[in-house]
């Protein structure tokens, strides 16, 4: 393994750490702005329609992947401009 993969794994992990509370942050914000006051990771609550439990979970999974995805991608380009490989 190069020095620079090995030197990179725990900025990886931080940026991981940091990446899942931006996306727990931002699915938080959009469930609310779809008007849902109540807590989408309520999955077993029979109460719940499935229509609701199921959007809750596509789009919570969409938001993560997008969020993990743009935080992963950014930490790789600026240790790459600050290190140069």
């Amino acid at each position: 393994m190069k020095a620079s993969k090995f030197l990179y794994k725990p900025v990886g992990l931080a940026l991981g750490a940091v990446g899942s509370l931006l996306a727990g942050a931002a699915f938080n914000q959009t469930w609310r702005l779809l008007g849902h006051d109540e807590n989408a990771d309520a999955t077993t609550d029979l109460d719940r329609p499935w229509r609701q439990v199921l959007l809750a979970a596509a789009l919570q999974g969409a938001t993560f992947a997008v969020v993990r995805a743009a935080v992963d991608r950014s930490g790789a380009a600026t240790t790459r401009r600050l290190t140069a490989t």
